[in-house]
């Protein structure tokens, strides 16, 4: 007699758990049984299940809710049962929160790096006005010295006129001489003589 078999998906839907479990609990071992079927793929006998623990979920007879509630085993296991489904909530909440939070980091770190982009941006076009402001500022000033020296009169040359006689030829203008004034009656007056 062949033993019943159940797809990974029959036998989480069998035992009212996750395939994740079923799965979790074959690659433990807890399922020694199990083997890989080529097309429905991997199959657990009944007897395993029935072995690692698990509860099938099959109808049952109009006594079994009784046998059940009297059964020492059935309680424990849904209550274990239900602490693992309230874990599982609990894990499942807590990693909702946690890819919050990194999307929300991920988010603020990428407006940040935006920020700064625009920015150094900001400040590069700033820099470059700004150097074209002192490019023209200093051809400007450069303009206006030379407007400043063709403006300016040309260094003065002494010239050397022709020599005057008496007087040694210095480089200074000739000194003109002194002339007495003339006083009515060929007189010089009484002021000349005193100088």
């Amino acid at each position: 007699m062949t033993r019943p078999m159940l797809t990974q998906r029959e036998a989480a839907a069998a035992c009212g758990v996750s395939r994740t479990t079923i799965r979790r609990r074959r690659e433990a071992g807890d399922l020694p049984g199990a083997v890989q079927d080529p097309v429905r793929g991997w199959l657990i006998p009944v007897p395993d299940l029935l072995a690692a623990g698990f509860r099938l979920n099959a109808p049952a007879g109009p006594d079994a809710p009784a046998a059940d509630s009297s059964a020492d085993g059935g309680g424990r296991h849904r209550q274990e049962h239900g602490d693992d489904q309230s874990n599982v909530a609990r894990l499942r909440a807590e990693l909702e929160r946690m890819r919050h939070e990194h999307a929300l980091a991920v988010a603020e770190a990428e407006h940040g790096r935006r920020l700064a982009e625009a920015e150094a941006g900001h400040l590069r076009e700033q820099l470059d006005v700004r150097a074209e402001q002192l490019a023209a500022q200093a051809a400007h000033i450069a303009d206006l010295q030379q407007t400043v020296r063709a403006l300016m009169p040309a260094p003065e040359r002494f010239e050397l006129g022709p020599a005057v006689p008496g007087q040694a030829q210095s480089g200074h203008p000739p000194v003109p001489e002194r002339q007495e004034p003339e006083v009515a009656g060929g007189e010089q007056s009484r002021w000349w003589r005193r100088t």
